[in-house]
């Protein structure tokens, strides 16, 4: 079965954690760019897995591996022949499974918090140009999803205040709540949160009869008016 850019799209944004997305995504990737070897990574879970450290010492060391050090300034896609030649490569990294080496960011909040990498042997040809359009496609999916699930594990545990004799919201409400705050339409909410825009529509429904609202500006005041500390009496 072929992988399509579209299908891996889909499929990034049906799994629920890192280690199902790493496990699930990295083989499609491989059978995507025809490529020897792939992997998804993400920092935080490199540093507390000892069977990662030489992933951290070779593979995404700034000072000895060049694609780590332009994907760190740049934030940006690479292959290893726009910041090496060859030869200096293959002292870099000499295994065989490595020739041709792509990789991409991963971001959150200004950061990179993870990679995305391919691979190929001596023997296949190097990535190109289309390969690295791709690729950057993929990291800008990556990074919303690990945006968003950090922003909803964040949330979940952060209690969230709501108006006094009102029933609760739940977690993707109060997400669809959020960006009513910040102005989005509902096609613009549903492209956002991957949901039809008629889904935003019966989830605003009813968000307005548990708060007893009957208008967008109405419910976003008292979401904000709930969320207030309160004061104090001198």
């Amino acid at each position: 079965m072929t992988t399509s850019l579209r299908s891996l799209f889909e499929d990034i944004q049906q799994v629920t954690d890192k280690d199902e997305l790493r496990s699930h995504l990295a083989p499609q990737l491989r059978t995507y760019f025809a490529a020897t070897r792939s992997g998804v990574f993400f920092f935080d879970q490199l540093l507390t897995s000892p069977k990662f450290q030489p992933v951290l010492d070779l593979a995404l060391s700034l000072e000895r591996n060049p694609v780590a050090r332009y994907i760190s300034e740049r934030h940006t896609v690479v292959h290893e022949g726009m910041v090496t030649t060859p030869k200096a490569w293959t002292l870099i990294c000499p295994r065989p499974d490595h020739w041709h080496v792509m990789a991409g960011p991963i971001i959150d909040r200004g950061q990179v918090v993870g990679a995305v990498g391919c691979t190929r042997e001596k023997s296949m040809s190097a990535f190109d140009a289309q390969n690295l359009a791709d690729l950057s496609a993929i990291c800008l999916h990556l990074s919303a999803w690990t945006a968003t699930v950090r922003a909803a594990r964040s949330a979940a545990s952060t209690p969230r205040c709501q108006p006094p004799g009102t029933r609760p919201l739940t977690q993707r409400e109060l997400q669809i709540a959020d960006l009513v705050a910040l102005g989005r339409t509902n096609a613009q909410i549903g492209s956002e949160l991957w949901i039809t825009e008629n889904s935003v529509k019966q989830a605003l429904k009813r968000m307005f009869r548990k708060l007893n609202v009957s208008s967008r500006t109405e419910m976003v005041a008292q979401l904000s008016q709930a969320a207030l500390p309160s004061s104090s009496a001198p």
